[in-house]
């Protein structure tokens, strides 16, 4: 990331939530009326313009051949992410972290949520400027969401969670969406060891990329343009999982991994009928898991 801004990869997810949002009722998969309200001027109209039908579709296209799969994975990523949550307070959870929360606005949409404790943190460039934005808008932010600041590559999680008093004795949900890929092997090690402080009943939603799209992107469609795009923007790819090694990773954690689906499982499962969106993005995926009792059992 650029010093001095915000992730531009966090805007982008922020548009393709505002153009779901403008999507019929009926058809849409969730409702984001706060992610316009983090783009650019440009973005804006964009998302704006895309309520015509056909502009919505050519707006698509035109997302899709920029960056393939990008769009469909990051919407049916999102209502993925939802659903899981809402199983977790459904299983007892009472209260929610969002670790590089970027312009996440489920604190905000989600009604679950309103009467549990909601922590975001990010790092400080992305954090002040959502806090700009959403202190500009009508109303008042929600009592129940604090917004934290920290640089997860250079920065102790742990001591900034003990500086605010955060509670890891009440069962959490922590979201970690879109960040694992920008880190290092050591600080990814650094945060999981923190989750494991948190009491059992806990659960961590993760993303993470397949390490092959790292190490020989020319087996992904996409993913070598992608790569040198990323790069141009300074918001680098550093690190990813094999997949058939998470598991075992997750449980020096102590965590039991309880599912692990790659974008086409996602889409298929959320957006199958948006077939012209569906090729590319292959190797994101996303991890549920949960903490572990005493006696070892999930």
């Amino acid at each position: 990331m650029k010093a001095n801004t915000a992730s531009r990869t966090a805007q982008y997810m922020a548009l393709f939530r505002a153009l779901e949002h403008r999507r019929p009722a009926h058809k849409r998969l969730f409702t984001d009326p706060y992610a316009i309200h983090f783009l650019d001027r440009k973005l804006k109209f964009v998302s704006r313009l895309s309520i015509i039908p056909f502009a919505h579709q050519l707006i698509a296209g035109i997302v899709q051949r920029k960056l393939p799969g990008a769009l469909a994975s990051g919407i049916a990523r999102t209502k993925y992410i939802d659903d899981l949550l809402l199983q977790t307070m459904q299983h007892g959870v009472q209260q929610v972290i969002i670790l590089g929360a970027g312009f996440d606005t489920r604190g905000l949409r989600l009604p679950f949520l309103k009467q549990w404790p909601v922590i975001e943190i990010d790092h400080p460039n992305t954090a002040a400027l959502k806090t700009r934005t959403l202190n500009a808008l009508p109303g008042q932010l929600p009592a129940n969401i604090r917004y934290l600041q920290t640089d997860f590559n250079t920065q102790s999680l742990d001591a900034l969670l003990q500086e605010h008093q955060v509670d890891m004795n009440i069962p959490t949900t922590i979201i970690w969406e879109g960040v694992t890929n920008y880190l290092t092997r050591e600080a990814i090690d650094h945060t999981f060891s923190m989750l494991e402080k948190f009491i059992h009943g806990s659960y961590v939603i993760f993303t993470y990329i397949h390490k092959q799209v790292l190490e020989q992107p020319d087996t992904f469609f996409g993913a070598v343009k992608l790569l040198k795009d990323l790069d141009d923007i300074e918001e680098h790819w550093t690190f990813g999982f094999d997949p058939e090694e998470l598991s075992n990773y997750l449980s020096r954690f102590n965590y039991t991994l309880l599912e692990d689906a790659g974008a086409a499982e996602y889409r298929e499962k959320y957006i199958p009928e948006r077939v012209a969106l569906l090729k590319g993005y292959e190797f994101y995926r996303l991890a549920f898991a949960k903490k572990k009792s005493q006696g070892g059992d999930g």
